[in-house]
């Protein structure tokens, strides 16, 4: 045991100082001596190993775990082992190769596959070619499957040996068949990968190693050499490049296509170029079987990829014609080694036209504002009257884009300016302008014409003027004419270049030229609302009399354009201002129809006519202020006025007596402007002086019309005119003051009394004043204002009836009207011609209310007529029932009054009863219950006699019923006995409804045959009826049952038979 302790002491005394030997060796020193010590703790103390076990685990971190681990392996120290094995699964990924450079292959193999899915994979990325050789052997039989795997970030083993320059094991791997094309989960291959992080090891070896130098990326569709080509100096150092050129040199060697197309359809010519990869161009230019004409899918050749970077310099403002002009400075890409240069060397077509559009790269360029591209390409051969599909040719695309250095190298190129497109151009993608789309037969000269253009213009001119110096140059055609019949001088008026258009003048361009609808330059400016145009047209002499095919004059078009300035200047040289369209409307009411003042102020000022006589409705003549007038246009109308035109004239038959009603109305300015309530009108009118009392045909003046028609403003403006005469009468007599009654316009009304206070007591033609007429119109609103004015209320009818407003109230039934006029004094008891009261005619109408009225305010109801009618004789006559009633109940009236014919109301009840009879006659009884019913008219006539002759059945039976005596005979000896009727049916019934004895007649004579009474003849009674008979007209004796006359009495021979045989049977 001492030996051991002794041996164990010199053993860590020489391990110490290698320990210490090492110096800044740190952590991986101490590693190491804690390692070796472990081992000869392990090879002497057996029994102590575990606890040395423990005690090393707390020195163990991420970057010795791999040491220990060995160790532990090596001296079989479990528990060490396990602890490590932990460490290193949980930061598997985080071990470098230096890790793992001194751990033997059967140990790391074994721990790799225990560790990852993919052990070569990992052996591989530690760098260690001997475990590679152990996988290999392993997974013999399962080659070359297993080394073409993709691991879990999708990379395969041989990508990794090239990408870590492990040629050995990247030959080991390829000669146990690794795939040289194998793709990843993106569709690239090893190459492709390769050349994308510009490995040129990688991508030589897999060259040299048979790869496919034609396989296409998916999606992309880019070859190797597409990748190669579109690497740029920009962005890669030159030691890239280098590597670049060589790499693309290598494909190019082992037959890669310089054609293949990708899937924007560019070849590797055309990413050579885009990138500006000139060893890669360079190396593509060598190859014979390139192609330079291929396009991709924006129809761009390599060629035309390459004039982008061609710079120029040179100042716009520069004449090229002029001797010492400058020189065109190249830009350094410019020379003869510049890609464009080299293509065109190489055999590029420098015209290459587009199959759609028919461009070629030379109208592109010139499209594209590239005017060094198209300088370089007018002077390397391309065609400079190439035509494309409208038949523009470069010399239109270099004026149309304004490019004034191009058109003169084009021009002495031999460019034909007079060459005309043959269809409007595009309007999108061609940099057309919208001014010019639709446009053909254009010259390269008209495309020239815009804004922005002049200084191409200017070269066109003065190559026309000034340099005509060799046999290609052509000379500009200025009166040529496009599609629109447009001419260089019309364009260039249209765009503004004025100057440019006086020197097209000055070399003789015609200013009047018109186009194939008739339209010169003027009228064109004018449409064209181009004032500035027009004016300056004017200036130089345009005719202005020349007019459009639909008629119309210069000045016309100025109005309807709204162009005042250019009004004017027509009107100053002399413009003919009374021309009509084909309205009928001259330019004066063409401006004022559109809101023109100011124009039409232009056209007074300098003459213009502002009566205007011309046709109207039906043909008539009129003003031009009758027609604002009537079509309510007061700003015109007042416009006219202000401008002095005829305010007094009515409308006129036309020449040949045209017109209806309108032509021969007589109505003037104002009665137009009245009739239609245009206030200004009427004020501008009458404050310049027109006829406030002019009549038209119905003798209508202005006053009248306005009341008429109820405008209160006008009524008022013409009233309180100081020149107006109110008292003018129309055709029906009617004053302003009757018209406004008329209407009901108490406002107008009580205005004309101010100005006119007898106006209110005029009369029509029927004798009537204007309280008459209201009364008898039941207008209880112009009463109430009539009398408000202080009318007479006691003023009567001019005429043969002489009645006062009371009785026309009456008459019209109005007792609110009545009872007003009474309250304004009206008198009660006044008499009409036939010396009637108001009483009298409210009787005679079923009007019980008014009578009650004017006897509540002291009527006489007393007074009779010119025939002795009292009002109840009248009410009876006219059967109103209501009136009698009011009469015998509210009145002290004579009910038993005579008129001239002896008859009292009961009288005339019997002559004129109607079907209320009855009830009337049973007022009276009610109301008189000893009214005489017996007494006789002046001719004998009783009311029951009369009522009787009349066959008025139901007053006879309440006649009868009332006790009258049946039998009297009036002074004709006529009863109702003898009465010749049709049917004695009535005569019989009244007898068979006595339900008394009725009183006896007396007389002289029998009521029968007529014999006087005398000596021999005595007197009877029939005991039935009453009568007065003889003893031979009552010879028959029947008892009166219902009389209670039992026994037999004296009866005639009617009473008799309707005893016997019953009134209806008789």
């Amino acid at each position: 045991m001492q030996q051991k302790l002794a041996d164990t002491e010199r053993r860590c005394a020489v391990l110490a100082a290698q320990a210490s030997g090492q110096g800044s060796a740190g952590a991986r020193a101490g590693d190491t001596f804690i390692s070796r010590l472990l081992d000869i703790v392990a090879e002497l103390y057996l029994q102590e190993q575990y606890r040395c076990e423990k005690g090393v685990m707390s020195s163990v971190n991420v970057r010795n775990c791999i040491r220990f681990y060995q160790t532990a392996e090596e001296l079989n120290a479990t528990t060490l082992m396990n602890y490590c094995g932990e460490i290193i699964a949980s930061h598997w990924d985080d071990l470098r190769k230096e890790d793992f450079s001194t751990m033997n292959a059967p140990l790391l193999y074994k721990m790799i596959k225990s560790k990852t899915e993919f052990p070569l994979h990992k052996a591989i990325k530690v760098e260690r070619e001997d475990v590679v050789f152990l996988f290999l052997i392993e997974m013999d039989s399962q080659l070359p499957g297993k080394l073409n795997e993709l691991d879990n970030s999708g990379d395969l083993a041989l990508d990794l040996a090239l990408s870590r320059k492990l040629e050995s094991i990247a030959t080991t791997l390829v000669n146990n068949k690794a795939d040289v094309d194998m793709v990843d989960q993106s569709g690239w291959s090893l190459l492709h990968k390769a050349i994308q992080r510009g490995d040129e090891f990688a991508s030589t070896f897999l060259v040299r190693h048979s790869a496919q130098v034609n396989a296409a990326t998916v999606g992309a569709v880019e070859t190797p050499l597409h990748l190669v080509c579109s690497f740029s100096p920009k962005k890669h150092s030159g030691e890239v490049m280098g590597g670049v050129a060589r790499i693309a040199e290598a494909l190019l060697k082992t037959g890669a296509n310089p054609n293949m197309q990708n899937s924007k359809g560019r070849t590797p010519l055309h990413e050579a170029v885009l990138s500006g990869n000139e060893a890669v161009f360079n190396q593509l230019l060598l190859c014979k079987q390139l192609d330079l004409e291929l396009k991709d899918h924006e129809g761009s050749t390599p060629l035309w990829l390459a004039l982008q970077y061609i710079t120029v310099t040179s100042d716009p403002n520069v004449n090229p014609f002029e001797d010492d002009a400058p020189v065109v400075e190249n830009g350094t890409s410019f020379d003869e080694n510049s890609f464009a240069a080299q293509l065109i060397k190489r055999g590029s077509n420098p015209d290459a036209p587009d199959i759609a559009s028919g461009n070629c790269l030379l109208q592109r360029a010139a499209g594209a504002n590239n005017e060094a591209a198209a300088l370089f390409l007018a002077t390397h051969g391309a065609k400079v009257n190439h035509v494309n599909k409208w038949g523009e040719t470069p010399l239109h695309t270099a004026c149309r884009s304004g490019l004034a250095g191009l058109t003169a190298e084009l021009l002495q190129q031999g460019a034909n300016p007079n060459l005309q497109t043959q269809k409007a151009l595009p309007s999108d993608g061609q940099g057309v302008s919208l001014q010019s789309a639709s446009v053909d037969r254009r010259t390269s000269v008209k495309l020239d014409l815009f804004p922005t253009h002049q200084s191409s213009f200017l070269v066109l001119f003065s190559a026309n003027a000034l340099h005509a110096t060799n046999n290609l140059q052509i000379i500009p055609d200025f009166s040529l004419k496009d599609s629109m019949d447009q001419t260089v001088l019309g364009l260039a008026l249209w765009t503004g270049m004025h100057n440019i258009a006086a020197q097209l003048l000055g070399s003789g361009a015609s200013i009047n030229d018109t186009m194939s609808n008739g339209q010169t330059l003027l009228h064109m400016a004018i449409q064209r609302q181009d004032s500035k145009s027009a004016l300056f047209l004017l200036e130089h002499q345009a005719d202005i009399n020349v007019r459009t095919q639909e008629g119309e004059t210069a000045l016309q078009l100025a109005i309807s354009n709204q162009l005042p300035l250019v009004v004017d200047a027509i009107c100053t040289r002399g413009a003919d201002m009374s021309v009509v369209d084909e309205r009928g409307h001259p330019p004066l009411w063409l401006a004022l129809e559109n809101g023109l003042e100011d124009i039409a102020s232009t056209l007074v000022r300098h003459g213009c006519d502002a009566t205007s006589w011309s046709s109207g409705p039906s043909g008539c003549q009129q003003t031009l202020l009758h027609r604002a007038v009537d079509e309510n246009n007061e700003v015109t109308a007042c416009f006219l006025i202000r401008s002095g035109c005829d305010v007094n004239s009515p409308r006129r038959p036309g020449p040949n007596g045209e017109g209806d009603e309108e032509a021969r109305d007589g109505q003037s300015p104002l009665h137009l402007a009245a009739s239609w309530g245009l206030e200004e009108v009427v004020q501008c009118l009458l404050e310049f002086g027109a006829n406030v009392n002019t009549q038209d045909a119905e003798g209508r003046a202005p006053i009248h019309v306005a009341i008429s028609n109820q405008h209160n403003v006008i009524i008022q403006l013409l009233i309180s005119h100081p020149d107006i005469r109110l008292n003018v009468r129309d055709r029906q007599g009617m004053t302003p003051f009757a018209c406004a009654m008329t209407h009901k316009n108490n406002k107008a009304a009580e205005a004309i009394l101010k100005r006119e206070p007898g106006a209110a007591e005029q009369v029509d033609n029927k004798g009537r004043n204007f309280l008459h007429v209201a009364v008898q119109n039941s207008d209880i609103e112009s009463v109430l204002f009539l009398i408000s004015v202080q009318a007479n209320v006691n003023s009567r009818v001019q005429d043969s009836a002489k009645q006062t407003p009371l009785h026309l109230a009456v008459q019209a039934g109005s007792e609110i009207i009545v009872r007003n006029l009474l309250l304004a004094g009206a008198k009660v008891n006044e008499l009409t011609k036939h010396r009637q009261t108001a009483l009298h005619l409210a009787a005679q109408q079923d009007l019980a209310t008014i009578c009650s009225v004017l006897l509540e305010n002291g009527v006489d109801f007393s007074a009779v007529d010119e025939n002795g009618n009292n009002a109840l004789h009248l009410a009876v006559m006219q059967g109103r029932l209501n009136n009698v009633r009011a009469l015998l109940t509210e009145s002290n009236i004579d009910a038993e009054a005579f008129n001239l014919r002896g008859q009292s109301p009961m009288h005339v009840l019997g002559q004129y009863g109607k079907e209320n009879a009855a009830a009337i006659f049973e007022l009276f009884l009610e109301c008189m219950p000893e009214y005489p019913l017996d007494k006789p008219d002046n001719e004998g006539n009783t009311v029951l006699l009369l009522a009787y002759m009349k066959g008025n059945a139901n007053l006879c039976r309440a006649i009868v019923r009332s006790g009258a005596r049946m039998g009297l005979n009036n002074h004709q000896g006529i009863n109702i006995f003898n009465y010749q009727v049709a049917t004695k049916q009535l005569l019989f019934r009244l007898l068979d409804m006595l339900s008394k004895e009725p009183p006896w007649c007396d007389g002289s004579n029998c009521y029968e045959c007529a014999a006087k009474f005398g000596v021999t003849t005595r007197k009877h009674h029939c005991r039935h009826c009453g009568r007065l008979l003889c003893h031979k007209c009552s010879i028959k004796e029947i008892p009166i049952i219902k009389f209670d006359l039992n026994r037999p009495v004296r009866v005639c021979d009617i009473c008799f038979d309707v005893l016997t045989l019953g009134g209806v049977s008789c």
